[in-house]
């Protein structure tokens, strides 16, 4: 992926056209940096590691504590989740919530999953976005 790329889809500002350029060069198959993380080929601020997820900060954080927990295993988007996944989905969840806690989240947090195109997904590995330290506002988006 191009390095404009990149840098447009980690920091989250970006314009309309060059968002419909990545979205184009993104891949919903391929490798990504997250299967990258996993295989601890590039460095992460890993927070819980099991045989089944890994959280880690995120490198370009929206709120005072960001973090990301994903499966080991590449499902590339929510909507191409199996019926098979459900455990799975549900043991993210909670992975979600043990490390909050061990965040010090203790006075709320966001959970959000971004899927597809019109979702603004940037990284085709399903990932939840833990997001708190501060007050949310609503609506978001």
């Amino acid at each position: 992926m191009a390095a404009f790329c990149k840098r447009i889809m980690t920091r989250g500002i970006f314009s309309l056209g060059k968002l419909q350029q990545c979205k184009a060069l993104a891949s919903e198959s391929s490798p990504t940096i997250f299967s990258k993380i996993i295989s601890k080929e590039i460095p992460a601020d890993i927070l819980y590691e099991d045989d089944q997820s890994l959280a880690f900060k995120d490198v370009n954080p929206v709120a005072p504590t960001h973090f990301l927990v994903i499966p080991k295993r590449q499902i590339p988007m929510l909507s191409q989740a199996k019926q098979s996944d459900s455990q799975l989905l549900g043991h993210l969840l909670s992975v979600a919530r043990e490390v909050a806690d061990k965040e010090g989240l203790t006075d709320g947090y966001r959970v959000v999953i971004n899927n597809g195109k019109q979702g603004c997904q940037s990284v085709y590995h399903l990932h939840i976005h833990v997001l708190g330290g501060r007050q949310m506002t609503w609506p978001p988006g």
